[in-house]
């Protein structure tokens, strides 16, 4: 096939109607002689025709976020539903699109539909954006000629999916937004208003507090050390995100170690399964075959704990073991899940019993997270309370003492 009618591209174009006003505008096509052809057959005389220059994916103005693809994912969902055909869903759902990149990414997409490639392909060229999970579920669809119903499957699988990942932030945000300004402020204090306090107390002519006298000397340190203390804190940051970012021994311990935490390891475990179910739900109703879905599985649940278990779960059931055996076995899902499951294999709806799990524990998630909000709320204020209060009290004990002997 010619490398001409493989791929569209949008051009940026100037020219003159028939009254000589001079216009402008974009157009998608193959070449700038077709697209010239095509603004004459339109009544234009084109000056200048030239390719749109391309915004990096997932760059330039604003990044393609998760939350792109979902909504993505629904707005094709209803197109589809809606009897719109998949060429003109693309181009209806990008031309509208707020983001550049986003814009770009579902126009390049629908350049590869109309060159005659399957959906699935096209959107495996974009792994970044478009997981197996999700080119793997179009790849059945579109086999099994159900891909309005398989994309609707997806839409909902991503926004449960954003749901929970947005709960997780919610509930790690606050105490960690609140955690770091109180250390800004303390350092504020001890570096700049502490001293002055100090200098002042110099000329007392007696004994500090002990309180006092142990903030003076915390004070001093950082006065004199302060590029060392934020150097090194700036460095264990960027270790941590380095290190999770590229060694897959140091995320597998975090992961393991979050899940034992006393109030957010709960919270992630019954994210993690919630993800599980979800996952497996989405694949197995669209007829995917269990072992393959497992595999796809693993990389959807969000922790290493729970993939390095999806895939043990995946390799017994290759040897005959049934899905109810093996996930007990790895001893991560609670008895209930466990039965559900058992329920879902005897009666022939495993996809309905996982989706019903994924409910439950969706909704577990959001009253954690809401739970979790009331307790932290006045057990952050308790702290930053006894931490800038303490300061306080510390650089008035001397002028009170004062005032007594006075």
């Amino acid at each position: 096939m010619p490398q001409t009618a493989a791929k569209a591209m949008m051009y940026t174009w100037e020219g003159a109607d028939k009254s000589g006003k001079r216009v402008k505008g974009e157009i998608s096509g193959t070449s700038d002689a077709l697209i010239k052809a095509t603004l004459r057959r339109q009544g234009i005389s084109p000056l200048k025709v030239k390719k749109k220059p391309k915004p990096l994916l997932g760059g330039g103005r604003k990044k393609i976020t998760t939350k792109d693809i979902a909504i993505f994912s629904r707005q094709m969902a209803t197109m589809m539903s809606a009897g719109v055909p998949l060429v003109q869903s693309f181009e209806i759902v990008g031309r509208g699109h707020e983001n550049p990149a986003m814009q770009d990414l579902i126009l390049t997409i629908k350049g590869d539909v109309e060159a005659g490639n399957p959906l699935a392909d096209a959107l495996g060229k974009h792994p970044l954006y478009f997981d197996d999970l999700y080119v793997n579920l179009v790849r059945a669809g579109e086999a099994g000629g159900i891909l309005e119903t398989l994309l609707e499957k997806i839409a909902t699988y991503k926004e449960k999916t954003e749901a929970i990942k947005s709960k997780i932030k919610k509930a790690l945000f606050y105490p960690t937004a609140v955690l770091v300004v109180a250390f800004i402020i303390t350092a504020i204090l001890m570096i700049f208003v502490i001293p002055q306090f100090a200098e002042l107390f110099q000329g007392f002519g007696a004994d500090l507090p002990a309180l006092t006298q142990l903030v003076i000397n915390l004070s001093d340190i950082f006065v004199a050390r302060w590029y060392l203390i934020f150097g090194a804190i700036g460095l264990a940051v960027w270790g941590f995100i380095t290190g999770k970012r590229r060694s897959a021994a140091f995320r597998r311990l975090l992961d393991r170690v979050s899940l034992k935490l006393p109030i957010f390891g709960s919270l992630l475990v019954k994210a993690s399964v919630a993800r599980f179910a979800r996952t497996l739900s989405t694949l197995f109703a669209a007829g995917v075959p269990l072992v393959e879905a497992m595999s796809s599985v693993a990389g959807a649940t969000g922790n290493a704990v729970y993939e390095e278990a999806s895939l043990r779960i995946r390799d017994e059931i290759a040897t005959g073991t049934q899905l109810q055996v093996a996930m007990r076995q790895t001893g991560l899902f609670a008895n209930m899940v466990v039965q559900m499951v058992a329920i879902g294999e005897e009666s022939g709806s495993v996809d309905s019993m996982l989706a019903k799990v994924a409910d439950f524990y969706e909704r577990e998630v959001d009253d954690a997270v809401d739970a979790m909000s009331s307790l932290m709320e006045p057990l952050i204020m308790a702290v930053l309370g006894t931490l800038i209060g303490g300061l306080v009290i510390a650089m008035y004990l001397p002028i009170f003492k004062m005032g007594q002997v006075v």
